[in-house]
């Protein structure tokens, strides 16, 4: 018997639960919906003599939204590719101690578009805040077509959509 989106997205939260915070039915400040999202945060210190004297530190996030859709046409996919970006763009407060962000949206839909698809894979996103001494941002995106069962991301996603077919590839049945 063939997953729901819902199922997966359940299956995909768990995978996901064990190193992020998970939200469901998350409506931001903008008004944008998302079932779900996951934040991830890790903090690395380094110290001399004690754990009063820091010689260095950073800190590394990722904000994860997931979107679900019946059909994924070009003119949604740009929405949310936009919507998610922002989103996460908001969440990004670079000091000193921050090395980077990730903003990922992943998509679970039963069919996408061709063009839909192709937008999916050429979308790039990275940032430099104050040239890079307060750290660095990159946009991934991963999305799974359901109905055939196809994996795809834009460059920077290739961890999330690994982490898809991880899930629910041939393998991850």
């Amino acid at each position: 018997m063939e997953m729901t989106r819902q199922e997966r997205l359940e299956k995909l939260l768990e995978a996901y639960s064990h190193h992020y915070n998970i939200a469901r039915d998350v409506r931001t400040e903008s008004g944008a919906e998302y079932p779900a999202t996951a934040t991830f945060f890790m903090r690395d210190e380094n110290y001399a003599f004690s754990k009063k004297v820091v010689i260095s530190a950073y800190e590394q996030y990722d904000y994860t939204y997931f979107f679900l859709a019946e059909h994924l046409d070009a003119a949604t996919a740009k929405a949310q590719i936009d919507l998610a970006l922002k989103e996460g763009m908001a969440q990004i407060r670079p000091h000193k101690e921050h090395k980077s962000s990730y903003v990922t949206l992943v998509i679970l839909a039963d069919t996408i578009d061709p063009e839909a698809k192709a937008l999916i894979q050429k979308t790039r996103f990275q940032k430099n805040f104050r040239l890079a001494l307060h750290g660095w941002m990159e946009y991934h995106i991963a999305a799974m077509e359901i109905s055939t069962q196809s994996f795809l991301s834009n460059p920077a996603g290739k961890g999330a959509k690994k982490t898809l077919e991880s899930n629910f590839g041939s393998k991850g049945k």
